[in-house]
């Protein structure tokens, strides 16, 4: 499978008559968008907000971020089972509107959103205070329930994002990003003095607004599986959950992840790639028991000599995290751990919920616990009173001068476990 990323770069947005990217500038027509996104009946209002890095702008609570994308040759279309019909993704050329984002708000559709502040201390904390963001404010229509309010969220941010995409489809490209993923029979083969490595992908997926949808199936509901990692790029994996905005892999994080654009960098050089595994965080033992087994198993097929395990969420989830490590190393497959912490606002409380010897190699994203304090901005984008009941704040994280005291864990990607955050590390 080979994809080509065509990026048309983005550092401006504007209103005007044609939805259009000439020298760097995203212009659009307001009044299509809007209609677009209205073409759903579970809304009956959205307003829609255009907001620069640098600006003295809050926006909360966010529930989603999608990046402009769209086929422009190949099978399907990007946001299968969301976007036209549920057809194979992850080869041809595909549009990317790079820079750009839609962010999603509205009415709270849980307490587990986030903030995103384009200037100020907050905003050196989530990766959207860097880019061009179209924010959708949601009016639904009234009586919705709890998941079906989420569903026309996360649809109309999937319908603007593919929009916005499609209407650049001519527009002059700036570069291309190009991905090719072999047959196993070759890649099982190739570089034979290299560690074989594969990548072990924990989705969140524990119901209750906590769900990742895979070609347009919840998570929860497959088996382990082998996905190609140019999938991914195409939204053949689609947030719909809820949880704690820190560590949330929203949709733009899924088809930009990290660890799969390092490992593709590392290929052939200190290591041979060799599969994707996609994986549930489940509830109960059984089903966690479950999952665990058989993606070790997969590696184990693939001959893995080691593994990559990224998690989602905290809590419940750890424990998933912790029995993938210790059945992985157990089979003799080495394994790193990507996470974050929950230690506590002065660090010192156990960080994870599950632990075991074999996990001696981790990569953390960071504190959620950490305090602090975001100063009172010109413009606020949505509602600011839910600080107070976000996962992160506090009865009283909202000041009376407009300033906020929030853990990190209210901050939209702060502490990702994909590593897309602005938290970093360095050796003194």
């Amino acid at each position: 499978m080979k994809l080509e990323l065509c990026k048309i770069v983005v550092d401006k947005l504007e209103w005007g008559p044609r939805t259009s990217v000439k020298d760097k500038v995203l212009t659009i027509n307001k009044d299509e968008l809007v209609a677009k996104i209205l073409e759903d009946p579970g809304l009956k209002g959205v307003e829609v907000e255009l907001v620069h890095p640098g600006e003295s702008t809050r926006i909360l609570p966010v529930k989603d971020a999608v990046q402009p994308r769209y086929k422009l040759e190949g099978p399907g279309q990007v946001f299968p089972g969301w976007i036209g019909d549920v057809e194979t993704v992850g080869s041809g050329k595909t549009l990317v509107l790079d820079g750009a984002c839609v962010l999603t708000t509205g009415r709270l559709v849980a307490p587990q959103e986030g903030i995103v502040d384009m200037s100020g201390p907050g905003a050196e904390y989530t990766p959207f205070s860097k880019t061009q963001n179209i924010v959708l404010v949601f009016e639904p229509v009234d009586g919705l329930e709890l998941h079906d309010l989420e569903a026309v969220y996360r649809k109309a941010g999937l319908r603007a994002a593919f929009y916005l995409a499609e209407a650049c489809r001519d527009c002059k490209i700036d570069n291309v990003e190009t991905y090719e993923w072999p047959p196993f029979t070759d890649s099982l083969k190739a570089y034979p003095n290299l560690p074989k490595i594969a990548y072990v992908y924990m989705l969140q997926s524990q119901g209750l607004l906590h769900d990742t949808w895979v070609y347009g199936v919840d998570a929860k509901r497959i088996l382990p599986t082998l996905i190609s990692p140019t999938e991914t790029m195409d939204g053949a994996i689609i947030s719909g959950n809820c949880v704690s905005a820190c560590d949330k892999n929203n949709t733009y994080v899924h088809l930009n992840n990290p660890v799969i654009k390092s490992l593709f960098e590392h290929h052939g050089k200190d290591l041979n790639f060799i599969g994707c595994i996609i994986t549930n965080e489940n509830v109960t033992l059984a089903d966690k028991k479950r999952s665990s087994w058989y993606a070790i198993n997969l590696a184990k097929m693939l001959g893995a000599d080691g593994v990559v395990i990224s998690e989602e969420g905290f809590g419940n989830p750890d424990a998933d995290l912790i029995m993938n490590c210790w059945k992985a190393e157990r089979a003799g497959i080495r394994t790193v751990l990507i996470t974050d912490e929950y230690a506590g606002r002065d660090g010192s409380s156990q960080s994870l919920a599950d632990s075991c010897p074999e996990g001696d190699a981790c990569v953390t994203a960071g504190n959620a616990n950490e305090i602090v304090v975001l100063p009172p901005m010109k413009k606020v984008i949505g509602d600011p009173s839910k600080a107070d009941v976000i996962a992160g704040g506090f009865f009283g994280s909202l000041r009376e001068d407009g300033s906020m005291e929030v853990e990190l864990q209210a901050i939209l990607g702060s502490t990702c476990e994909l590593g897309f955050n602005l938290i970093g590390a360095r050796t003194l």
